[in-house]
């Protein structure tokens, strides 16, 4: 299974390659990534990013909620990994 994950769209470059990229921050991290998968993204959208790929757009909504659920999970296997409970 892959996993696709949510960043906002905070720059976006057209490079010497022709290749649309753009800086897409993750919670605090950014990355560049390839947007030629989503020529209408703008500074902004959400995008959902799969191995340096823009894939699809998403709604701020939609993408709060990913992160909420990705919280969870971090926090589950916080409570897994500590052998004093």
């Amino acid at each position: 299974m892959c996993l696709g994950v949510p960043g906002k769209i905070t720059n976006i470059v057209d490079n010497n390659t022709g290749m649309k990229m753009g800086k897409v921050n993750f919670g605090g991290v950014s990355k560049e990534v390839c947007l030629a998968y989503v020529p209408e993204a703008k500074v902004g959208d959400y995008v959902i990013v799969h191995v340096g790929f823009a894939i699809s757009t998403v709604d701020e909504g939609e993408a709060k909620q990913v992160f909420e659920y990705l919280a969870q999970i971090d926090e589950l296997k916080e409570l897994e990994d500590r052998k004093d409970i």
